[in-house]
């Protein structure tokens, strides 16, 4: 049957949640002005020492260029609107128009256009950053596709059309070149062309495939040899970061700008490094503590209880774990998981400490305690490179272990449908986890591209889609368990099922369907953007698809296998799985709200065994028991009932 209309708007409905429609695209006329304003700056800079040497013109058309943009620089600034910032800039762009008619030397003019450059970003910021590092990875195809035809397949301006443009596309490969450019100039060009060249603009282009593309050609003009020395270099000085803490400050620095601070070779080597792999801006320091916010907070809510301050204890003790350690949490979790471990139930017993009013002195201990399984981690997560094995079993096993608890409740349903001869009502369930990889989809570029989801967010997502899923499932599992009891199956379902499943009960299976899949989608997504790197995304790749493979396998045998069950007994043993899905997700849930410090916790000396929804406190273990025993009343009550109703029933 064609799909519903409302089925359509409910799928619409649970994309767009948490989404904004974006902003116009279109810049407005004056932050556009600007940044051709910086693009030209630029330009001068980097091509004034081809127009005038020592003094003389070497090549009048550039030198007429020279003037012209230097002309319209001070033109533009002036045009902006008055007070101290504009005539500043104004004062700055005269001195600049003078120094090129009076043909003064390179480093003089360049000085003049850099400074006038850095200080318009200073005072009209235009939003110049990527948002996120660019990944070069992509950048080689659209490269080929729109750039190698005018400069070379590699970058030396040799290109099957170079010869016909006028003036000659530039050799990216030029090395003196290179050391004057940066991404962000790069970039400008990129998004605005070069009037009067071949260069026209890529607009066209998305944001980040712009940035990819800037970094990709600011990388060609660097030896591997130095991309190697250059990591090594990063990996282990502590002055490298220093000079370049930042994507921002990458996107804006220039080889001869860093050789000022450090030896030139090791200039040259760092950014041919970084331009090839930017995301490594974002690694820690040699040296540097990665707990140091968890440590800070920790500190200062041992510091409160110590004052008798118990509210501000608790909220500094939360604040370390969310904002200190959650955001690390998947990374360790591909490392040493069972640190990660240590780790969690440590700060819930400090929190634990917090809630029965321990003494100062225990709760000290436990500070240190924790202090000492920091000092761990940080050691765990120095070494930031990872092994193909590795990369291929963490990709794996997350995405069969994340995936595994979504498909047994969407197989299950689907089998379910079927038996009770209900296709009708398949497309509301396959619309369900559909939306939810979409959804997913879109997680994982705002995650990657936008914001970071972490800390409460991430956990009281997991932990109110479990708690829904949960009560849904128990629901669902006693009345699959009451029908496995009523005899005559053929005919029950036929005179009473058709109308059981109301378009209510079909809505309610879409989103059990996508709130089951999504939440799971949700967390995988975090792992793998903690745990992607570009050295190994070929294994993680792997070991994604091995795992897609291994879940496909699994849901056509549980099809295979519910098709051969008689319709009572498939009921009967559905419900018992359905019932258990419940106790294990109601425990996650309650777990994943501690986390957020929604609810309280009071530690036991059990173990925790995550994939049962097993944690030591008393809060979720009481929780499943109630669950579990919620539903061994109601399975207990099914089978009095069934009894009472039908004591020659047939058996199926």
């Amino acid at each position: 049957m064609p799909l519903p209309i409302a089925l359509i708007r409910y799928c619409l409905i649970a994309l767009l949640i948490g989404w904004v429609l974006p902003a116009s695209a279109q810049a407005e006329p004056a932050a556009a002005d600007l940044r051709q304003t910086w693009q030209m700056l630029d330009y001068i800079a980097v091509d004034y020492p081809g127009a005038v040497q020592a003094g003389r013109v070497i090549a009048p058309s550039e030198y007429a260029e020279m003037r012209e943009f230097a002309g319209a620089v001070r033109s533009q600034l002036a045009a902006l609107p008055g007070g101290q910032n504009q005539h500043e800039l104004t004062a700055q762009a005269e001195l600049l128009v003078q120094a090129v008619a009076e043909k003064a030397d390179p480093t003089q003019v360049a000085t003049l256009a850099r400074g006038l450059g850095t200080a318009l970003l200073a005072r009209y910021p235009i939003g110049a950053v990527p948002a996120s590092p660019p990944r070069t990875s992509q950048a080689a195809s659209i490269y080929s596709q729109h750039c190698a035809a005018c400069h070379g397949p590699t970058g030396h301006g040799d290109g099957p059309t170079a010869q016909a443009l006028r003036p000659p596309p530039i050799a990216f490969t030029d090395a003196t070149r290179a050391a004057q450019r940066t991404p962000l100039s790069l970039y400008e060009v990129i998004s605005q062309g070069v009037p009067g060249t071949g260069m026209v603009s890529f607009s066209g282009l998305s944001e980040s495939d712009r940035w990819a593309l800037a970094f990709y050609v600011g990388s060609l003009g660097y030896s591997s040899q130095a991309k190697a020395q250059g990591e090594a270099l990063w990996r282990t000085s502590a002055e490298a970061h220093t000079h370049i803490p930042s994507l921002e400050a990458l996107t804006r620095t220039r080889e001869a700008d860093l050789a000022t601070t450090m030896p030139a070779d090791q200039a040259n080597a760092i950014i041919a490094y970084l331009r090839s792999q930017p995301q490594a801006v974002n690694e820690a320091a040699p040296g540097a503590d990665r707990f140091a916010v968890a440590r800070q907070r920790l500190a200062a809510s041992q510091r409160a209880y110590a004052a008798e301050d118990l509210a501000q204890a608790k909220k500094l003790a939360l604040s370390s774990y969310l904002d200190g350690v959650e955001p690390l949490e998947p990374t360790l979790a591909t490392r040493n998981p069972s640190l990660l471990r240590e780790i969690e139930t440590a700060m819930a017993g400090y929190r634990a400490q917090l809630d029965q009013h321990a003494p100062a002195a225990d709760v000290a201990v436990q500070a240190a305690q924790i202090a000492q399984l920091f000092d761990r981690a940080d050691v765990a997560l120095q070494d930031t490179r990872i092994e193909a094995s590795t990369a291929f079993l963490g990709s794996f096993t997350i995405l069969v272990r994340e995936g595994l608890e979504a498909l047994l409740i969407v197989i299950g349903i689907v089998a379910f449908l079927r038996k009770a001869e209900r296709s009708d009502v398949l497309p509301y369930v396959h619309a369900g986890w559909i939306c939810a990889l979409l959804a997913g989809a879109a997680t994982w570029a705002v995650a990657t591209y936008f914001v970071d989801i972490s800390g409460a967010n991430r956990e009281v997502t997991e932990g109110v889609s479990a708690l829904f899923a949960a009560a849904v499932l128990l629901s669902v599992g006693i009345w699959m368990h009451q029908k496995s009891l009523a005899g005559r199956w053929q005919e029950y379902l036929h005179a009473k099922l058709t109308t059981a499943l109301t378009r209510r009960s079909a809505v309610l299976l879409f989103m059990l369907a996508f709130v089951a899949v999504y939440r799971e989608v949700f967390e995988s997504i975090l792992f793998y953007i903690a745990m992607w790197s570009d050295q190994a995304s070929t294994a993680i790749l792997a070991g994604l698809v091995a795992g897609i493979a291994v879940l496909a396998a699994v849901a056509y045998w549980m099809l295979r296998m519910s098709r051969r069950l008689p319709i009572g007994r498939f009921f009967s043993i559905s419900s018992i799985l359905i019932a258990v899905m419940a106790v294990i997700l109601i425990g996650k849930g309650v777990a994943a709200l501690q986390e957020a410090g929604w609810i309280s916790q009071t530690p036991l000396a059990l173990p925790r065994i995550e994939w049962i929804g097993l944690y030591p406190t008393w809060q979720s273990l009481l929780a499943q028991v109630l669950v579990g025993t919620a539903a061994i009343v109601g399975f207990l009550a099914n089978a009095r009932s069934g009894v009472r109703r039908r004591p020659g029933a047939n058996k199926q």
